[in-house]
């Protein structure tokens, strides 16, 4: 359902939030401090251990999404722009 398709009233569900890098970020750093606090039984804990886990490589998948289009942009000997790949500051080639 679009969010046009949504009945009046209803609001946009956590779900959308969360496929952004910091709604995934925010729920692995929930299930990190929950697993801290030592209080869950076990599956409690394995099944928030497996959202967090979830949620980390969400996170990744997202920065290195990220990182492959950054690029910089070089002027040619032409004047014209160029794109090349970014490298992180000692990433060898």
């Amino acid at each position: 359902m679009t969010e046009t398709e949504r009945p009046r009233g209803d609001q946009p569900s956590n779900e959308d939030e969360d496929e952004s890098f910091e709604g995934h970020l925010s729920r692995l750093e929930e299930a990190v401090s929950r697993l801290e606090e030592g209080d869950l039984t076990l599956d409690e804990s394995l099944e928030l251990y497996e959202e967090g886990i979830n949620a980390y490589r969400r996170c990744h998948e997202i920065l290195e999404d990220a990182t492959g289009k950054i690029q910089k942009l070089m002027e040619s000997v032409e004047g014209e722009l160029e794109q090349e790949p970014f490298e992180r500051p000692g990433q060898e080639s």
